[in-house]
């Protein structure tokens, strides 16, 4: 629904392709309410249809994690730690993290903290801003 409210703006970043025109979108995660089963991935998702439908890549550097509302705020998930030591592991250099869930970051070891960039986000547009190569589609509109 968010992604749908913003399509008028994604056509115009797009180059005037409507991926949306005539089509509608349903995700569905059936265990999605079990812990551990993805109840985090909000921005992950929505970020992952801006970008294909705004035609913009995701930068491969930048991880993220954070759930939303219908009106593009960004909600503190849990296993901060966890989410941020893995994309170390894995040679990520930027996290994108709700930004209420900055008071986490104490149970991360400094050295790891030192290594990335942290990104916090209150609304989808932070993400989107961060998470896009060329940043958020419509906020390059209202530059004009």
């Amino acid at each position: 629904m968010w992604v749908r409210s913003r399509a008028a703006e994604l056509k115009l970043a797009a180059a005037d392709i409507s991926l949306l025109e005539g089509r509608d979108i349903h995700i569905h995660f059936p265990a999605g309410a079990v812990p551990k089963d993805g109840p985090s991935a909000g921005v992950t998702l929505v970020t992952s249809l801006v970008s294909l439908f705004s035609q913009r890549r995701v930068r491969a550097d930048t991880a993220m994690t954070g759930e939303m509302t219908l009106r593009g705020l960004v909600l503190p998930v849990g296993g901060i730690k966890d989410k941020v030591l893995a994309a170390h592991r894995y040679g990520i250099k930027r996290v994108i993290l709700p930004e209420r869930n900055l008071k986490d970051l104490v149970e991360v070891p400094s050295p790891v903290l030192a290594s990335l960039e942290i990104l916090p986000a209150k609304r989808m547009e932070d993400v989107l801003e961060q998470a896009l190569e060329g940043g958020c589609p419509w906020r390059q509109h209202s530059k004009l």
